[in-house]
């Protein structure tokens, strides 16, 4: 896309330079060209989109882990409590919605994994085919958790593409952690 909003800008300029040598600088020629006014209106067109282009790719490479998941996520979540050994759902169970550790901590029961306040879980569930759980989470502690299902996910996916990327880097940050963790537990690392 860059490149054709390059050269339609490009063309936009050339096409301007054409009419003003054409029409030998006279102003009451050159507004009477269409040619003209079509390229003068299409410039700053071109000009706009090529910056949102280049604005939107930027915000895309800065949608890490660390994105601010309060402004996306949160305002579209609902807060929920847990006690001390509440199972928030298990391995297998059927995955239809994120939480967000607000406060407490919970653990991943599997692999005896702590995750604490400000973390996301459950997104592989979520974009998984058969959409299951792939482990146990226990509340270590009280938790204060906010929950959203996927299809409300989905709308905001919508709304705002830079989640996808957001979703995406998070996805595979956790399984390679997985596949670290299996080198380490095999002894090949």
């Amino acid at each position: 896309m860059v490149s054709l909003r390059v050269l339609s800008l490009a063309s936009n300029v050339l096409f301007i330079i054409f009419g003003v040598l054409h029409a030998h600088f006279e102003i009451a020629q050159l507004i009477s060209m269409p040619e003209f006014l079509l390229n003068v209106i299409l410039l700053p067109v071109n000009a706009k989109r090529l910056a949102e282009i280049f604005r939107l790719t930027k915000q895309i490479e800065q949608a890490t882990v660390e994105s601010p998941i309060s402004e996306w996520l949160l305002p579209h979540m609902h807060l929920h409590r847990y006690k001390a050994g509440d199972i928030l759902f298990r391995k297998g169970d059927v995955a239809h919605e994120i939480v967000y550790v607000a406060e407490g901590r919970l653990k991943l029961q599997e692999i005896d994994q702590p995750i604490g306040p400000g973390e996301l879980i459950g997104e592989i569930g979520l974009f998984s085919a058969d959409k299951m759980r792939t482990m146990t989470v226990v509340c270590d502690t009280d938790c204060e958790l906010y929950k959203m299902t996927d299809e409300m996910m989905y709308r905001l996916y919508y709304q705002n593409p830079k989640l996808g990327f957001f979703f995406m880097r998070l996805i595979v940050e956790r399984l390679l952690a997985d596949v670290r963790r299996g080198a380490i537990e095999s002894g090949t690392v």
